[in-house]
């Protein structure tokens, strides 16, 4: 016969510890009390965001030239049979002679088309808002002068704010900015290091890795691994050749059409262009200035190069090299960009879509981990 305690331990084993819904409210509930944990502890974790800070931008920079530069060195080595050290030293000699070469030709004249751009960029603003002004007195436009004249005045107060945020933040942090510098001088000198041993010992990483793991989960780990190596290594390298493809078609586009400071905007706009969707828009916004400055017909002329080059790289350049290695949608994109921006900045526009990908990959792997484990997902046939 049942006593009282076995049927309230059958009761509560048959509503709560096989109900599901139950035990997966309780695991949530569980995690966020870990997180609210751990935020009270934040001082434990100092030292890891220290060494982080310190490592992170030589990792990261190594990171992106491993994707671009490993599929060279693994060619080389199985077309020619070359040991990996000899391609590497090869590759970091050429590397060298490009740095070289840029500092002494390429770089003096980007800096000093940039200064003469920025110097007289208060000229070709001005001139483009007086051209608007007259456009819109028109007494046929006179219905948008009041929002031109709102847009005009607001945009004008946030640059004003955000130019005096910027002055302020430099003058009252001299040591921050110290700081910063020496973090980037030093993360260049360590990354050359940090790329060569990926690249010598990059590929042994994820077996390495799985060692430490039981013999039973090595294998889906290490399958973990190769697939968000694919999503990083398609984008990061898909990205970085288009980019170069944008810089080098606006820069022949510009030249073509005689638009002044062709080499800088052109720069300007492959790296603006690692910016998904958006980058090519925003490297517009200075050429159309400018454009608009010296004549309404350089201004279509900048028009045409735009259309031609967008024509060029979303039917061409961008599926061929890019494809659909990450299978995101354009929306859940620009939704992580908006998020990401928002949260982290540059920085967050820049790495939130591979960062996105990653996670998307492996929250994948560890929901069908959890089919597996808990049951009742297979159809019924």
């Amino acid at each position: 016969m049942k006593t009282t305690k076995d049927n309230w331990r059958t009761w509560f084993t048959k509503l709560v510890l096989n109900n599901r819904i139950v035990v997966n409210l309780m695991i949530i509930l569980l995690l966020l009390l870990i997180i609210q944990v751990f935020s009270k502890v934040t001082w434990f974790f100092q030292p890891i965001s220290d060494f982080a800070d310190i490592v992170g931008l030589p990792i990261v920079l190594a990171g992106v030239l491993f994707y671009l530069f490993n599929p060279l060195i693994d060619w080389v080595e199985k077309k020619f049979r070359i040991n990996r050290v000899w391609t590497i030293s090869g590759l970091f000699v050429v590397i060298i002679l490009l740095l070289v070469w840029g500092v002494v030709a390429l770089i003096p004249v980007v800096r000093n088309q940039a200064t003469d751009f920025l110097k007289n960029w208060p000229d070709y603003w001005n001139h483009l808002v007086n051209q608007l002004e007259i456009w819109l007195n028109d007494p046929r436009m006179g219905q948008f002068q009041k929002e031109f004249d709102q847009l005009t005045k607001s945009t004008t107060s946030s640059f004003s704010k955000w130019a005096s945020s910027i002055a302020n933040h430099t003058f009252t942090s001299v040591s921050g900015v110290i700081s910063s510098v020496t973090k980037i001088i030093v993360g260049l000198i360590t990354m050359p290091f940090i790329l060569f041993y990926l690249l010598k010992d990059g590929h042994r990483l994820p077996k390495y890795l799985a060692h430490f793991l039981p013999i039973q989960k090595r294998k889906g780990f290490i399958e973990l691994l190769d697939e968000i190596n694919g999503k990083l290594s398609g984008y990061i390298r898909g990205q970085l050749i288009v980019a170069f493809c944008v810089a080098v078609m606006f820069f022949v586009g510009y030249a073509i059409i005689g638009l002044k400071f062709a080499l800088t905007l052109g720069i300007a706009a492959g790296v603006l262009n690692l910016i998904p969707y958006l980058g090519s828009f925003l490297a517009m916004v200075p050429s159309i200035v400018l454009a608009a400055f010296i004549s309404p017909w350089m201004l279509v002329k900048v028009l045409i190069v735009f259309a031609i080059e967008q024509t060029i790289e979303g039917r061409s350049i961008s599926p061929l090299i890019l494809g659909t290695n990450l299978a995101i949608h354009p929306v859940t994109i620009l939704i992580v960009l908006l998020a990401s921006g928002r949260m982290f900045g540059v920085l967050g526009v820049i790495f939130g879509i591979p960062v996105y990908a990653v996670g998307k990959v492996v929250l994948t792997h560890l929901f069908r981990w959890y089919k597996r484990q808990n049951g009742g997902y297979e159809e019924k046939t």
